[in-house]
């Protein structure tokens, strides 16, 4: 090799060291951090609230998040506790993310994903309260406690399959989506009326949900499925907006994992009296100010006196349930309760006579006061529209 090819090679390999040098030097291009990921399965509404805050996820992602547990679980296990799915979550979700990054503060329920029972009113969603009957019908206006449960920030992200008209306390079937299975054992019920919003709860595709009870509605299905459901007294939480079954018993109230998720839905519906709802007026005066959160004690049960009805309990009990009955009558005493029993006079008469004997004057009620848009404004011409095709056959055999 020459000198001049020596020179020249020896020129050529500085540059390349140069060249590589230089781009050694230069600062790594910056990638954004990927999120942590965020489980919602088995999460509290502070546990989304700390991970908003944390930015393990956003809203958007959230909701993401439980539309493919839904997507996963509910009909493909047979499940089918949800009867329909919000399309405007996301979009919703999307304008609390905006909001938030704009005001760096959440809402008291800032992106929480709710279950709704399908018995209350949603704008523009699906209402059925379980019948073929309002098949389509989709409300122009929340029911009072969702229009609350909106402006705290949460999101209705389904509604839940119900018992037809909330008739059963037993089980949750219904002509518009069949019957919901518990969570825990598919072979097993998750009681009703309130059973698809307690499965869809118990299997994580929402933080907590909305249920109805008239006898047994919210608190059934809400121990069927280990979740805290809220039975409130009548007159605290307004029934506007709810397909009635017996007025004179109905109430909404909150199914959660646990009593502070569900104190939380509380603190945000019981507001003060509803002039939609004349029974709302007795509430007046009789909320705590502060809400109901600052009962939330680890030792509330000390001095607390509880009532234990066993003409209720001892009914022919299963011995299984028997013994988790007496298991938890002494867990509230380890607790420091005083545990009363308690025997009522005469309680099968004073009990007569609970169940749903005007329920045709209250759902007409209801129906007229859905507007013209509703698919039938009577409990006889929603019959008709529901049994159409069974009134069809029997038209078709007597021709």
């Amino acid at each position: 090799m020459s000198l001049t090819q020596k020179n020249s090679l020896y020129l050529f390999l500085l540059l390349c060291a140069a060249l590589l040098g230089a781009s050694c030097n230069q600062a790594p291009r910056k990638q954004p951090p990927a999120r942590p990921h965020f489980e919602v399965t088995e999460a509290s509404v502070a546990d989304v609230q700390q991970a908003l805050k944390r930015g393990d996820c956003n809203c958007e992602q959230l909701v993401q998040a439980y539309q493919a547990r839904i997507a996963a679980y509910d009909q493909p296990t047979r499940l089918n506790a949800i009867i329909v799915t919000n399309p405007q979550a996301l979009a919703t979700a999307r304008l609390l993310d905006a909001e938030y990054r704009r005001t760096g503060k959440l809402r008291p329920l800032h992106c929480i994903p709710l279950i709704i029972k399908d018995n209350y009113n949603t704008a523009g969603l699906q209402t059925t309260a379980g019948s073929l009957a309002l098949k389509g019908f989709a409300p122009t206006e929340d029911a009072t406690l969702v229009k609350k449960l909106k402006a705290a920030g949460a999101i209705v992200l389904a509604k839940s399959n119900m018992a037809e008209w909330a008739f059963s306390p037993m089980v949750t079937i219904s002509s518009i989506a069949g019957e919901t299975r518990n969570p825990y054992n598919l072979a097993h019920v998750p009681a009703g009326s309130s059973g698809g919003t307690a499965a869809a709860v118990a299997a994580s595709f929402g933080t907590a949900g909305l249920g109805t009870d008239t006898g047994n509605s919210i608190r059934g299905p809400s121990s069927h499925n280990a979740l805290v459901g809220f039975r409130p007294t009548l007159g605290l939480l307004s029934r506007a907006g709810i397909a009635p079954l017996y007025l004179r018993n109905d109430t909404g109230g909150p199914m959660a994992r646990s009593v502070a998720d569900a104190t939380r839905l509380l603190d945000v519906m019981a507001t003060g009296p509803d002039p939609a709802d004349p029974l709302t007026a007795y509430c007046a005066g009789k909320i705590p100010a502060g809400g109901y959160q600052q009962f939330l004690k680890k030792d509330g049960l000390k001095g607390a006196r509880i009532g234990v009805l066993r003409t209720l309990s001892e009914r022919h009990p299963d011995p299984q349930v028997k013994a988790l009955f007496e298991q938890a009558v002494a867990d509230l005493r380890k607790a420091g309760a005083v545990v009363v029993e308690v025997e009522i006079p005469n309680f099968a008469q004073v009990s007569s006579g609970q169940w749903a004997s005007v329920f045709k004057h209250d759902i007409n009620q209801y129906l007229a006061a859905l507007g013209p848009k509703a698919p039938c404004t009577t409990s006889t011409r929603c019959w008709l529209r529901a049994n159409t095709r069974l009134i069809s056959k029997i038209i078709c055999k007597m021709s």
